[in-house]
C-alpha cells in the first residue's frame, strides 16, 4: 500500500490559526517533512513513508465559505515542483470546467518539466456549487458537467501524448491545434502493445456508477472514490464491469480513497483530538455544518490507535484499495498524529 497527505493549504479551515505571512512557509515545512528534505534529517517511519502530498482544488472553505484563505491548487503545484525533490504532486481534484482543458493540459505538462516527471492529474466533474456561481462558471446539470469531464479528457490525453489537440469539435469544448510543448516528461503505456507515450498519471475521482466510473475506466490510471468497506467494494464492482464493457483491463487500474485520520497511542489521545476537532469546527464554523463536519471525522473508517488503524487499513486493502490520501486535523501546527502514523502505521502496510 502507498499513502499520500494532504498538505494544508486553508480550504478546511486548515490554516486560520496561522499568521497569513507565514501560510507559506508553514506549507513549504509540511513539504519538505514529507519529501524527507527538512534539515537533511530522516523521518520516522523510514525514509520513503509518503509516496505524494496533496491539496485541494478549491476557491472557498468548507463546510462554509468564509474570508479564511484557501490557496490555490495548481500555483501551488508550481512552486511544490520547485520546492521538493521526490514527492509526487496532486489535487484531489481538479474540477475540469474551473481551466479551459487545453491551458490545464500545459498547465500540467509544465509542472511536470519543473517536478522533473512527478506530476499526478486528479480531475472530476465538480460539485461546490456556492464557488462555482462566485466566479462565473454558473452551475450546469450533473449532465453537463459530466460531458465536460469526459471532452475534456480526450483533449488533454490527445495533447499531452502527440504535443497537440488537432481538431476538436465537441458540445462542450472546441479547440484547433493547440500545442502542448513541453510535452510531460512521464512516459505511460497505451494500446494493446503497451507502446510508452508521454503522459501524466490521471487520477480520476468520484463515484458516479453509469458515467464517473466508466470514464474511469476508460481514462484513468488511479480512480478516488468513498473508502468505507461496503461502498468501496460495490464502486469497484461496477468499475471492473465498465472495464470489461470497454475492454479494459481492470488490474491497470490504482484504486485509492481520501482518509480523515484521527490517530491517537491510546483512547484518551483520541479523545483529546476530537476535543481539538469539536472546538476548531465550532469556532469556525458554527451550526449545522459544521456539526456535521464533526460528525464526518467521528465516523471516518481511520479513526482509533494504530493498531486499529492497521486492522481497518488490511481489510481495505484486501478489497482492492491499495492507495490511502490522508488528511490529519491541525497538520500545520502539530505533526504528533502524522509522525504515529509513519511510526507505526505506514511499516505494517507498505508494499
Amino acid at each position: 500500500m502507498r499513502f499520500g497527505l494532504f498538505i494544508p493549504q486553508g480550504w478546511r479551515h486548515s490554516l486560520t490559526d496561522i499568521p497569513p505571512e507565514q501560510h507559506w512557509e508553514t506549507m513549504l515545512s509540511l513539504l519538505h517533512y514529507a519529501d524527507n528534505a527538512a534539515a537533511g534529517e530522516p523521518i520516522p517511519g523510514g525514509p520513503w513513508a509518503w509516496d505524494s502530498v496533496w491539496v485541494y482544488d478549491h476557491f472557498h472553505t468548507v463546510p462554509v465559505p468564509s474570508t479564511e484563505a484557501t490557496h490555490e491548487a495548481w500555483t501551488l503545484m508550481a512552486a511544490f515542483a520547485a520546492a521538493s525533490q521526490r514527492v509526487k504532486l496532486g489535487q484531489m481534484c481538479t474540477c475540469m470546467s474551473y481551466r479551459n482543458p487545453a491551458y490545464l493540459a500545459k498547465v500540467a505538462s509544465t509542472v511536470d518539466a519543473i517536478s522533473g516527471g512527478r506530476a499526478q492529474l486528479g480531475i472530476g466533474a465538480g460539485w461546490y456549487e456556492h464557488e462555482w456561481r462566485a466566479y462565473g462558471y454558473g452551475f450546469p446539470r450533473a449532465g453537463e458537467r459530466l460531458r465536460a469531464l469526459d471532452e475534456g479528457l480526450q483533449i488533454i490525453t490527445q495533447m499531452w501524448r502527440t504535443g497537440s489537440s488537432g481538431k476538436f469539435d465537441g458540445e462542450t469544448y472546441q479547440v484547433d491545434g493547440a500545442l502542448c510543448y513541453p510535452q510531460p516528461l512521464q512516459q505511460l503505456p497505451v494500446g494493446d502493445g503497451g507502446a510508452e507515450v508521454p503522459s501524466i498519471p490521471l487520477w480520476v475521482a468520484g463515484g458516479g456508477e453509469k458515467k464517473t466510473l466508466r470514464i474511469a475506466a476508460r481514462f484513468a490510471q488511479y480512480t478516488n472514490f468513498a473508502g468505507d468497506p461496503e461502498t468501496f467494494a460495490h464502486k469497484s464492482s461496477i468499475l471492473e464491469q465498465h472495464c470489461r464493457d470497454l475492454g479494459r483491463d481492470f488490474g491497470e487500474i490504482t484504486r485509492s480513497s481520501d482518509y480523515n485520520v484521527v490517530i491517537g497511542e491510546n483512547q484518551a489521545e483520541v479523545d483529546d483530538r476530537f476535543a481539538w476537532i469539536e472546538s476548531h469546527f465550532r469556532k469556525h464554523a458554527p451550526g449545522e455544518k459544521g456539526e456535521q463536519e464533526i460528525a464526518n471525522w467521528r465516523n471516518g473508517p481511520l479513526v482509533g490507535t494504530p493498531e486499529q488503524i492497521v486492522e481497518k487499513l488490511s481489510g481495505l486493502r484486501d478489497l482492492g484499495m491499495t492507495y490511502a490520501i490522508t488528511y490529519f486535523p491541525n497538520a500545520a501546527a502539530d505533526r504528533d498524529q502524522i509522525e504515529l502514523f509513519q511510526r507505526q502505521v505506514i511499516p505494517a502496510l507498505q508494499d
